[in-house]
């Protein structure tokens, strides 16, 4: 007897998890996860992780004290068994986004399809570096997917809140909220990231420093003009000698996530909530002082949401992100200051790939063309009709 469909996907994602825990738990050696750790440790041993950097890495503490307090499970574990548990946990929550990106756009998500596409994920340099360093990027996508694409939810807003405890990025979310109408859901998110920053001040030892000192450090996170910080001010500062003047990047950063999030409006209007979630994360990727190469996982919903408008527009923008142009070129130790006019074409290839699929989407909305859960409406009720 075969079983139900909803629990052949549920047993799918599960095997990605054991698969990808197994793989994390043999590998380890996750950087990021190292300081995640160490950010735990510091709240279980109370004393300022702020001060100082992660003597396993060298790395420093760049997320809000909020973060440190969930990160206390991986710290109490054993490596092994830390790496194992977050691997599998960021795998199944990819998967996971895939049966939810899927079922907002209103086609059915079989299981061989989500192993399929768990699989070939590994092909985007982003999700293959949210793997190899270790990093939280795919867990908050997953928080932010479930709020955003039923804000309906009586708790809907919540976890978008605690993502941005987590990372302040996914504030933005905050904003689309209050943009598609869904207000009541965007309060709670905005209560929630208060409560997230009230009990890292009181947990924490420390945690104002972050607020004080660490918030206003961008060079803090890692060199600015390094060709994997592919946002807008990442390219401003190629360009310009560093550092970037805030003014300048304010003045092209947020009219440009304001752009951004009223196309996302337009599709959300639309129906298209998987679409507008995904615009509004590129709203936040190009807005953001800094977006490594590894922030931008959001790269995987967006090529499944895509391809609901156009196969030929989801393979362009997969091809770029498992083409990574911007490694072809001399990087590093300041080299990208370097670069001829015509290189930094292939070294700024996500922010400018965010921008084209931005501008077709928008013409697309302008010209009136019925989305696809429209039109797969309208064709059921002509078979309907034929029917009658």
């Amino acid at each position: 007897m075969a079983s139900p469909p909803g629990r052949q996907l549920v047993a799918s994602v599960a095997a990605v998890v054991v698969v990808a825990a197994t793989v994390g738990a043999l590998v380890g050696g996750f950087p990021d996860l190292h300081v995640y750790r160490y950010a735990g440790r510091s709240v279980l041993d109370q004393w300022p992780a702020y001060r100082y950097d992660d003597p396993v890495t060298g790395y420093p503490l760049t997320y809000p004290p909020f973060a440190a307090l969930l990160m206390v499970p991986v710290a109490v574990l054993p490596g092994w068994a830390a790496a194992g548990l977050w691997t599998g946990l960021s795998a199944g929550c990819l998967a996971a986004a895939v049966v939810l990106t899927g079922r907002a756009s209103g086609r059915p998500v079989p299981w061989p399809w989500v192993l399929a596409a768990s699989l070939a994920a590994l092909a985007l340099e982003p999700v293959w570096q949210n793997y190899v360093f270790g990093q939280v990027n795919a867990i908050l996508m997953l928080l932010v997917l479930v709020d955003v694409l039923r804000p309906e939810r009586r708790w809907s807003g919540v976890l978008i809140g605690i993502a941005a405890g987590v990372k302040l990025t996914p504030l933005v979310f905050v904003v689309l909220l209050v943009v598609v109408g869904q207000r009541a859901a965007a309060a709670r998110a905005a209560a929630a990231f208060a409560a997230t920053v009230i009990v890292g001040l009181v947990a924490f030892p420390g945690a104002a420093s972050y607020w004080t000192d660490g918030l206003l450090d961008p060079g803090r996170v890692g060199p600015p003009a390094l060709d994997h910080n592919q946002s807008v001010s990442g390219a401003l500062t190629r360009v310009l000698e560093p550092p970037l003047p805030t003014v300048l990047w304010l003045a092209v950063a947020v009219p440009l996530a304001a752009g951004v999030l009223l196309v996302a409006r337009e599709w959300w209007r639309r129906g298209d909530r998987a679409l507008a979630a995904c615009l509004a994360a590129l709203a936040m990727l190009l807005a953001s002082p800094v977006s490594w190469s590894h922030h931008w996982v959001w790269a995987l919903p967006m090529a499944l949401a895509l391809w609901q408008r156009s196969r030929v527009a989801a393979l362009l923008w997969t091809a770029v992100f498992v083409a990574r142009p911007m490694l072809w070129l001399p990087w590093g130790e300041g080299r990208e200051h370097d670069w001829r006019w015509w290189e930094h074409l292939p070294g700024n290839a996500y922010v400018l790939a965010a921008l084209g699929v931005v501008a077709w989407l928008a013409v697309t909305a302008r010209s009136g063309a019925p989305s696809s859960r429209g039109q797969r409406s309208s064709s059921s009720c002509s078979r309907r009709a034929r029917r009658r």
